[in-house]
């Protein structure tokens, strides 16, 4: 897919962050806007509609994990990408950013290649969940079929529950995403009362014990993400 067909939106206070970011994703065939705080960004990007938003934390008028809040409780914005951008080393802002939906963290100062890299990699991942959402999810030596809840490991097929399954599929459908233990209880258990963030961690435990620990990572604080290890 051509990235020239991807629209990104960069939202933040500092003049030549935005310039920087801008140059680079142009280099790369990137359509980019760009807001200088908050309030600009929601409105930039409820007219342009871009696949990717690069939000600033730390900015006047509003700032990005409210930019990110808003944007979020509107349905054209329910699969935007969101990467949070921001000087802040603070474990706790990069776990308010995950709870309103960011999909990755990005610390300044910015190296251009490996933001480069990493949008790259983000938009990668829409084009795979796009291709495998039906079918089936192919990732290192995993395969797993959604149609008929079978998961191959090396070619060998591996017994999971199908609540097991559904996680397992959820987190695979997009490689890197950080998922919440609220998003994961809505995706998977939706409105059952009687599931706590406890139940969570004992199907990532079992997910583990079938498949091993090279799959599914934790991330502190917030929930827990595929990778290969």
């Amino acid at each position: 897919m051509s990235t020239a067909k991807h629209k990104i939106l960069i939202v933040d206070d500092e003049p030549d962050i935005r310039e920087l970011i801008e140059y680079n994703l142009k280099k790369e065939g990137y359509q980019v806007y760009t807001a200088s705080n908050g309030q600009e960004g929601v409105t930039e990007a409820k007219r342009v509609l871009p696949d990717l938003i690069i939000l600033d934390i730390m900015m006047p008028k509003m700032d990005g994990i409210e930019a990110c809040r808003i944007l979020r409780s509107m349905n054209e914005f329910k699969n935007t990408f969101m990467v949070f951008l921001t000087a802040r080393s603070e474990e706790y802002s990069e776990i308010a950013g995950f709870n309103v939906g960011a999909d990755d963290y990005i610390a300044k100062p910015i190296k251009p290649r490996a933001l480069t890299s990493r949008i790259n990699a983000i938009l990668r991942r829409n084009v795979h969940s796009e291709e495998h959402v039906e079918n089936k999810v192919e990732i290192g030596d995993l395969v797993i079929d959604r149609e008929a809840f079978l998961v191959f490991r090396k070619g060998e097929r591996i017994v999971l529950a199908k609540k097991e399954f559904e996680l397992l599929y959820l987190l695979a459908s997009k490689p890197g995403k950080v998922y919440t233990r609220d998003v994961i209880l809505k995706n998977i258990w939706e409105d059952s009362v009687v599931v706590t963030n406890r139940t969570i961690d004992v199907h990532i435990r079992k997910l583990r014990e079938k498949l091993g620990d090279n799959y599914v990572s934790t991330v502190k604080g917030v929930g827990y993400k595929f990778e290969l290890k």
